[in-house]
């Protein structure tokens, strides 16, 4: 893998599909460190001409499509094409916020026992304005456990938003990447990363959160208690299972010593 490679990794589906050029613009005019770039791989929930003619035109897009299987499907989908030591994640309808690549690696760069970064996002609304969440953790370390403990005594809300997250590619494919849920799958994927290494909140946000009336979350049908349960349920027990391990930490007893 490129050790100087960034991979924004977006799933995208045709009615997002409209967002994909401010999502581009996001990342264009992010500020990487010398030496550094960029690369962004799409990979569509399904097959339409709709967002394969709204993916822009530069060599460092990598697009792909397949059959439908909800974001964290087609997300994992994506990973047989990233190139990057680093992901981060895009939703093809939110946008990094200026130099939020540039932080996450200077995070993840000076620090080899963090494993991931999360960063503060702001609501974005139709009309231009942006709102933050009042409860967010301050700037620094997130211990191992310290998300999984907080999502149990909240009502299963994490702690971070994983719609931020930039991670270590090598954890997340180690991790086996996002979790085959239908909805809960990024947060699926932070509360085991977690568990196996150290994370660091930013507090200077991140990202733009796009509300509008199109989004998946807000078109999802009712959802009943039997299957939020079954989420929760499914996603604890493979945090406890990588605790069970015990001895399968990131990084390695060499790597810690080293800094961080």
């Amino acid at each position: 893998m490129n050790q100087r490679l960034v991979t924004v990794v977006t799933a995208v589906h045709a009615p997002s599909a409209p967002f994909l050029a401010e999502a581009y613009e996001s990342i264009r005019a992010q500020e990487l460190p010398a030496g550094w770039d960029w690369q962004w791989v799409i990979q569509e929930d399904g097959v339409s001409d709709t967002v394969r003619q709204a993916v822009p035109e530069d060599p460092r897009i990598s697009f792909g499509q397949g059959r439908p299987g909800g974001p964290g499907v087609a997300r994992t989908m994506g990973l047989a094409r990233a190139e990057g030591a680093f992901l981060k994640v895009l939703d093809s309808d939110d946008m990094l916020t200026p130099g939020t690549l540039a932080r996450d690696l200077a995070v993840l760069t000076r620090s080899p026992s963090v494993g991931w970064t999360t960063s503060r996002a702001l609501d974005l609304f139709p009309d231009g304005s942006t709102k933050g969440f009042d409860q967010d953790p301050q700037d620094g370390p997130l211990e191992r456990g310290e998300v999984f403990r907080h999502w149990r005594a909240n009502d299963h809300r994490p702690q971070v938003i994983p719609g931020s997250l930039c991670v270590r590619t090598e954890l997340v494919l180690a991790l086996g990447g996002w979790m085959a849920l239908p909805a809960s799958e990024d947060t699926g994927l932070l509360l085991a990363l977690n568990t196996v290494s150290r994370g660091w909140f930013i507090r200077e946000p991140g990202l733009y959160y796009r509300k509008w009336p199109g989004q998946v979350t807000s078109q999802a049908p009712h959802v009943d208690k039997e299957e939020r349960a079954a989420r929760a349920a499914v996603a604890e027990a493979r945090v406890r299972a990588l605790e069970a391990l015990g001895g399968w930490r990131f990084p390695s007893s060499v790597a810690t010593a080293t800094g961080g």
